[in-house]
């Protein structure tokens, strides 16, 4: 098996399924694609309910699952790497999108925003923690 190559900066690099049935996404893309799903242990440390993503074959961490719990609709979303998240957000105002939720400097991860593009689509940034 060949060592994956980290993502560039500026694509896509991770995707994120929230859900307020966990269960049931986990059950649904495990049938129909046979991806496998494990508990981040550092989110369950943190309280929340989010399961990383690997696909079949590969144990290489892909994506992951966020249980909303109802507090948000549920919804499918790409992630782009990017170098830093407040220009990058910075730059999405600037271009006519909108800055939805923004979190920098979080301990327990990667800095990252949920963004809007202009026609409104849901897209997400990160830049990886500082290790």
């Amino acid at each position: 098996m060949t060592t994956p190559a980290e993502p560039a900066v500026n694509t896509v690099a991770w995707f994120e399924i929230a859900s307020d049935d966990p269960e049931g996404v986990q059950r649904f893309y495990g049938d129909l694609f046979g991806w496998r799903f494990r508990t981040d242990e550092n989110s369950a440390a943190m309280g929340m309910d989010y399961r990383l993503i690997s696909y079949a074959g590969d144990d290489e961490v892909q994506g992951g699952v966020f249980a909303t719990r109802g507090d948000i609709p549920g919804h499918a979303v790409f992630t782009v790497l990017v170098r830093d998240v407040v220009e990058t957000c910075r730059q999405v105002e600037a271009l006519g999108g909108k800055v939805l939720s923004e979190v920098v400097g979080n301990d327990g991860g990667p800095d990252f925003a949920y963004l809007h593009d202009t026609s409104g689509n849901l897209f997400g940034v990160f830049a990886p923690a500082a290790s």
